[in-house]
């Protein structure tokens, strides 16, 4: 199986068990079949992603994750997954749950972005969610 990797860009941050984190991620790649050759997980500030989103989205708003495929083949997960740790503390502070689980959380929603799965209307940002729960409660 491929590789997960961590990385911070203009912040220090640092993963809570890293091993523990990338084998939970490949866990939920393979129950869903499909296979992985590369995942880059970039933490950064909301200045950062900020930047990202205008450049290359053309959005002019603050966002949790900003997901870029680097796949060339069906079925193939490669990406670089962008978040913003500080706009994932002030949503875990406002939804009242840990840190960690919402880092999680932000971690697998770009991975099932990656699977296929969509967020815009509220029958898919309903299936998203329902998801990302069952994708929680498989952590060890």
């Amino acid at each position: 199986m491929g590789s997960i990797h961590f990385f911070s860009e203009g912040i220090k941050y640092t993963v809570v068990k890293p091993r523990k984190t990338a084998s939970w991620i490949k866990a939920v790649i393979k129950k869903e079949k499909s296979l992985l050759s590369e995942i880059n997980y970039i933490f950064c500030s909301d200045t950062y992603l900020l930047s990202l989103n205008q450049q290359f989205l053309n959005h002019n708003t603050l966002t949790d994750i900003i997901t870029f495929t680097n796949s060339t083949q069906n079925g193939v997960l490669a990406a670089d997954i962008y978040i913003s740790v500080e706009r994932v503390k002030e949503n875990a502070d406002k939804l009242g749950v840990l840190f960690e689980d919402e880092i999680h959380r932000v971690m697998i929603h770009g991975v099932l972005h990656l699977l296929g799965f969509k967020d815009k209307k509220p029958a898919e940002k309903a299936l998203m969610r329902k998801k990302e729960e069952a994708c929680l409660s498989l952590r060890k």
